[in-house]
């Protein structure tokens, strides 16, 4: 069985990303999913004389192995001043200095929502043309905009259908 790793980009314990990620991975069949929470890989503010004083975190091996383990990535960005969190940054940051291709050439799907009608689509971009180079290989993105109108937070569903329908799409050519 394919195991899915899945994840909001975001360390907020309320993550409309987090949500997001659990309902599009769970779109998959016949998978296992592995639902990671960004707290539990918090650490230290990367910097290089801190790795070269103290060396890499734990949480930082751990990480990547989380992804080492995984045969895809799914993840959902939050947006924060139109760019990545700091949360994920930050552990993208020291997992990078473990093996700068961080994602191990994993296929992944990369989502973004968030409150505004432009569903997190400027951090989407950039995760796009990012992830490449830090060693993910794109098989497809969606953005959600306007995520309260569109999610339904109680039922944990995407509730425009038509929105449904395209994120249904774009799972459905994807080849685990």
């Amino acid at each position: 069985m394919k195991k899915i790793l899945a994840f909001g980009a975001s360390n907020s314990s309320d993550s409309i990303n987090k949500q997001l990620a659990k309902y599009a991975s769970g779109l998959f069949k016949d998978v296992s999913i592995d639902l990671l929470d960004l707290n539990d890989y918090e650490m230290p503010i990367y910097s290089k004389d801190r790795e070269k004083k103290d060396g890499f975190p734990q949480l930082a091996h751990d990480f990547y192995n989380k992804i080492g383990d995984a045969d895809f990535i799914l993840i959902s960005f939050a947006e924060n001043n139109g760019n990545f969190t700091t949360a994920f940054k930050n552990i993208v940051d020291w997992t990078s200095r473990i093996n700068s291709k961080t994602f191990q050439e994993k296929p992944m799907l990369l989502l973004a929502t968030s409150p505004g009608a432009r569903g997190g689509s400027s951090v989407l971009d950039i995760a796009v043309k990012r992830m490449p180079f830090q060693g993910g290989v794109v098989k497809g993105s969606f953005s959600l905009p306007s995520f309260d109108e569109n999610f339904d937070a109680e039922k944990g569903l995407i509730s425009n259908e038509e929105l449904n329908k395209n994120l249904l799409k774009i799972i459905d050519s994807i080849e685990l």
